[in-house]
């Protein structure tokens, strides 16, 4: 998958820009708060139809301004498809391919895979189970397409069933049957659910382990644990044990929606005992495995983003992350910096055709 074409308008800073990139590697260069992360986020934006950055749709949209787009020509084996996005400030966003629309937004997940390495992936570690959560929703939608609609569909039945412990707790009532009526999806969909985060997370092990070991040289042993209320309990068993406790809470307690991922340095939690060094190290790891493994499972390599990284990584950091690029074959690379000459040095390294555009 190749983004030959770029075209935004009205996004965030940008009234209207226009890029051709290079198949291989493409650098935009220029002083802080020119919005060279508002390009990459652009290109997320493509591949999963929103922020990275987490800001809502409307607040993309530039100032005094009614809508954005983002438009993009992107060369596809052997044929080549127009993604157009459209987001107008007075109703709901659009995305189609070829002009036609989806009838799930979650059937355009998947269809370009990107993997962002970015100054924000910090948070992962320290940030609450919720963030770590999407982050493994967010790489499973871009190998599985049935996996992001089994979660909306998840998430609507605990909403439901929430909504109904509250009216329940309101109004000094309860029903049983009614309350089972949600429990049925959320069951079914719950166990599946969880049977496919583990099953990635074993899968993603490994290669976290393998990179950690090449970008660090360091001699302690990196891990991702899943953790989940399922591993040591049936989720009808979980629903039925925690009713009581649901009715008191007025929400649901138990279950995928509370799962979490340890990240572990020799078996403690690594934002206890790891360096700055290590957790960078660790982080990175971290996105070239989703990068491996969403390029093995989905038959697609995935378009490697990476923000503002070279100000935050020492030369032996950047050099093993180069070498990496280089050695695995990471497809189309788009990079932020703000140092020209650090960029071009850098690209130097990396075998490939590329061009700086400057911001």
């Amino acid at each position: 998958m190749i983004i030959k074409k770029l075209s935004v308008y009205n996004f965030k800073n940008h009234s209207e820009k226009v890029f051709e990139f290079s198949p291989q590697i493409n650098c935009f260069v220029g002083n802080n708060g020119v919005g060279k992360t508002n390009i990459l986020d652009a290109l997320h934006y493509l591949s999963v139809g929103k922020s990275f950055l987490g800001n809502t749709d409307l607040n993309n949209i530039m100032k005094d301004e009614d809508f954005f787009t983002i438009d993009a020509e992107i060369q596809n084996d052997d044929s080549e498809d127009i993604i157009k996005i459209f987001q107008p400030r007075e109703s709901k966003k659009i995305i189609k391919k070829n002009d036609k629309g989806y009838d799930r937004m979650a059937d355009h997940i998947g269809y370009l895979p990107s993997v962002m390495i970015s100054p924000y992936d910090s948070n992962l570690i320290s940030d609450s189970g919720e963030s770590r959560r999407k982050f493994l929703d967010a790489m499973i939608s871009q190998t599985d397409s049935e996996y992001l609609f089994d979660l909306i569909q998840y998430q609507k039945a605990v909403q439901q069933r929430n909504a109904l412990l509250k009216y329940f707790a309101k109004n000094r009532t309860f029903d049983k049957d009614a309350l089972e009526i949600y429990d049925d999806p959320i069951t079914r969909l719950g166990t599946k659910i969880f049977e496919k985060r583990k099953d990635f997370v074993q899968k993603l092990n490994p290669i976290i382990q393998n990179f950690y070991q090449i970008i660090s040289g360091g001699k302690e042993t990196v891990s991702v644990i899943y953790e989940s209320h399922l591993l040591e309990n049936s989720f009808e068993n979980l629903l039925s044990e925690s009713l009581e406790k649901d009715r008191m809470l007025t929400y649901t307690s138990k279950g995928i929606h509370k799962d979490d991922l340890l990240f572990e340095m020799d078996h403690v939690l690594i934002k206890k005992v790891g360096s700055q060094g290590q957790q960078k190290s660790f982080l990175i790891s971290l996105k070239l495995a989703q990068m491996n493994l969403v390029k093995k499972l989905a038959g697609k390599t995935p378009i490697l983003l990476l923000d503002d990284i070279f100000d935050k990584l020492d030369d032996q950091r950047v050099s093993q992350l180069i070498e990496l690029v280089n050695k695995e074959n990471f497809g189309q690379i788009f990079i932020t910096d703000t140092h020209k000459e650090r960029t071009e040095s850098v690209v130097k390294k990396i075998n490939e055709e590329s061009i700086i555009f400057e911001i």
